[in-house]
């Protein structure tokens, strides 16, 4: 794949401020995860600001340790219309370390662009960016999931938006 980006677009019937309200809350980013990785907050804080770091409990089966943590760094914060972290980790690997200056940050970005649509509807798109990524890392293959998966987490999301 030559391109070091994938995108996913998907119009969801519910307003623009419910749906950057839902990713805004690290509290439903396991419900809308769409590769299954990522589990439960570890900072229930709803995300206000640039530079803001929000932990996640995340399990892989071909992860080291199959449980794990990732700190994420707020990259972009543009209510309601754009929203955008990095995940990062500490020198172990695990996110367990309460000074943030450890935290070393890869380079891939999870974004997602909203766009009011039609009445009360939000045209979505979610960006999975690995354009920044340093070559001493170029041995991870990118993306680290089937491309469907952002098509997955905009039906979760979706699915959540809908009935609120």
């Amino acid at each position: 794949m030559t391109e070091k980006r994938i995108s996913a677009t998907r119009t969801v019937d519910a307003p623009i401020d419910t749906v950057f309200g839902l990713l805004a809350d690290p509290a439903t980013h396991e419900a809308i995860d769409g590769t299954g990785w990522v589990r439960a907050p570890l900072d229930a804080r709803p995300l206000t600001a640039v530079g803001q770091i929000f932990r996640m409990a995340m399990y892989h089966d071909n992860h080291p340790e199959k449980d794990y943590e990732m700190a994420n760094r707020v990259e972009v914060l543009d209510p309601p219309r754009a929203i955008a972290w990095q995940p990062g980790q500490g020198p172990e690997q695990r996110g367990h370390m309460m000074n943030t200056t450890e935290l070393e940050f890869g380079g891939w970005i999870w974004r997602y662009d909203l766009a009011p649509a039609e009445t009360d509807r939000t045209k979505v798109t979610l960006t999975y960016d690995w354009s920044a990524v340093p070559a001493h890392l170029s041995d991870i293959q990118f993306p680290p999931f089937e491309p469907g998966h952002l098509d997955n987490s905009l039906q979760n999301l979706a699915a959540l938006a809908e009935p609120r």
